[in-house]
């Protein structure tokens, strides 16, 4: 297995992006190879050594870079020698198994889109995130922030992503799957939530449990929540913040842990014909460490071929 790594993505990029693939490679099992994509002298100094050799751990040159403020689509076109751009060359070809960045996420999703394209029939790929539960355990929450508006089919869809990624990746047999609304009522919410709720209920696909509240995330009543980008990406910085203010006052606990972006270390694209992880622009070390082992375990469980057979019912 090979897991693409974009070294030079991020705002600490390429210094915290290099230790982090140390860190990884400390901790992944023999067969498993992080290739580090980006400038390699400068790569290597950070290794130490010219001719840093390593059985789990390889260089491959990039010269070019898509900086975080760069227009997405323009840079992705126009840098085709960009750490990012060959990223997604290698995932295309079936060279690597997986590709994480903590980089431009409007590149990473311009070449999810337009490189490894979508899975037939699905409309719009998902960014989807981790949410803790007090057991310890974890559900998934998409979309994220790709889809900020979205129609009630899409909504039905993401259920779907979800409810995949959560037996594949997560190893819960039977997903739940939640909708975010503003009551539990099925006669609640926007035009949106109430039409997406009428096909989710009838959709033989998920199990379905009906609408959840804001109050609901961090239980167990469900394992996947479906909910537009726009309100999955103000649910995700209001985790981060309250983490920061905790962590800030000196309080230390186990569950608002799992709060930090570290805990998890990215976010995978999923409805793509590939592994792909963008990670948190801010990625230290320890989080980039974290997304190497998050696209691991997606390659090893053979996620997008999964989501796949599930929209094209091809084997």
């Amino acid at each position: 297995m090979k897991i693409a790594l974009d070294a030079m993505g991020g705002d600490f990029a390429p210094q915290a992006i290099v230790e982090g693939a140390l860190l990884a490679s400390e901790g992944l099992p023999a067969g498993v190879e992080i290739v580090l994509i980006g400038r390699e002298p400068v790569i290597r100094d950070l290794l130490h050594t010219p001719t840093f050799t390593s059985s789990n751990l390889s260089v491959l040159h990039a010269e070019e870079v898509i900086e975080m403020g760069e227009h997405p689509t323009k840079a992705f076109t126009q840098k085709t020698n960009s750490s990012i751009a060959i990223g997604f060359g290698l995932l295309k070809a079936g060279q690597v198994d997986a590709f994480c960045s903590a980089g431009n996420t409007g590149a990473m999703m311009v070449g999810a889109m337009f490189s490894v394209k979508a899975i037939e029939g699905v409309q719009r790929p998902s960014i989807a995130s981790h949410y803790p539960k007090p057991d310890g355990t974890v559900g998934v929450i998409l979309d994220v922030g790709a889809n900020a508006d979205c129609k009630p089919e899409v909504l039905d869809q993401f259920a779907e992503l979800g409810s995949v990624y959560a037996k594949s990746v997560l190893q819960i047999p039977t997903p739940r799957v939640g909708l975010m609304n503003l009551g539990e009522e099925e006669q609640k919410g926007t035009i949106l939530t109430q039409q997406a709720h009428q096909l989710m209920k009838t959709n033989p696909r998920i199990t379905f449990i009906g609408n959840v509240e804001g109050r609901d995330i961090y239980t167990d009543k469900a394992d996947v929540i479906v909910c537009d980008g726009f309100t999955g990406n103000v649910i995700l910085k209001l985790a981060e913040s309250v983490y920061d203010v905790f962590y800030n006052r000196g309080v230390r606990d186990d569950f608002l842990d799992k709060f930090n972006y570290e805990a998890t270390g990215g976010s995978p694209i999923l409805g793509v014909n590939g592994n792909v992880v963008i990670g948190h622009g801010v990625s230290s070390p320890l989080a980039v460490k974290n997304m190497v082992m998050q696209a691991r375990r997606m390659a090893e469980s053979k996620l997008h071929i999964k989501l796949k057979q599930a929209f094209t019912g091809q084997k």
